[in-house]
């Protein structure tokens, strides 16, 4: 992605925020300028073609803006050449804790028909059916029973050939692990949170978990460069 493009998406992306006020704007062009795997997800075309999305701990949309914009400059012939094309969502359908993003995001997306962002804990929430999830950054806040049943709900509400997308930390790596629980930390506070307690696995443990649900998990190193230990973990089913 060139400079001038990723600029041109960041800018479209970025620019709902700017009705929920300068935190959300400059949270979102933040997250999405500097954080690799929403450049990564379009350049490798992990998403379907189409299909009704979950986004599960989706904060305040910032994914939901980005894939909008991506179809937006997608459809004005605006797109790298040798990039796969976009999804294009037929829903975009969100669950957050956390009631202040949730008023950030309704502001953000006010008009949006395809986005529908409520406030709802994934633990308890029906995920209904869907085409694609997504968990970025989020499991880790669950204990591991309720990540184990979060997961199983996941499994069935997927067609065959569904998508799960999540990224993890890998509790293996040692101290950059530990650095991702620090700057995630961090981050929540800024938002206004409290600090949450962790509940990390190896990247082996959350893989066999995976598997053991039909999963064919694919594991994608997604720090780029950074000292973390974040992983990508694109988990399909098979297709009938």
């Amino acid at each position: 992605m060139n400079a001038a493009f990723h600029k041109r998406l960041l800018d479209e992306a970025s620019r709902p925020f700017r009705a929920a006020g300068r935190f959300s704007y400059h949270y979102a062009r933040g997250k999405l300028g500097s954080d690799c795997i929403f450049r990564e997800l379009l350049r490798r075309g992990v998403f379907p073609a189409s299909g009704r999305f979950l986004d599960l701990g989706c904060g305040q949309g910032s994914l939901f803006a980005w894939l909008l914009a991506a179809r937006r400059l997608y459809e004005q012939g605006d797109w790298p050449a040798g990039w796969p094309p976009p999804a294009q969502p037929l829903s975009l359908r969100g669950y957050e804790l956390m009631p202040r993003d949730v008023q950030r995001a309704a502001r953000a997306f006010a008009g949006q028909p395809l986005v529908d962002l409520r406030q709802g804990d994934m633990c308890a929430v029906d995920f209904g059916s869907v085409d694609v999830v997504t968990i970025l950054d989020a499991l880790h806040y669950v204990d591991h029973a309720q990540q184990n049943d979060v997961l199983r709900r996941i499994r069935q509400a997927l067609p065959p050939g569904g998508l799960f997308l999540t990224r993890v930390g890998d509790a293996a790596a040692g101290l950059p692990y530990r650095l991702c629980n620090a700057l995630d930390q961090a981050v929540i506070f800024a938002r206004g949170h409290r600090l949450p307690r962790l509940y990390g696995r190896t990247l082996a443990e959350w893989i066999a978990a995976l598997k053991a649900l039909g999963f064919q998990v694919a594991p994608v190193p997604m720090s780029e460069g950074k000292p973390f230990a974040n992983v990508m973990l694109v988990c399909r089913l098979a297709a009938r």
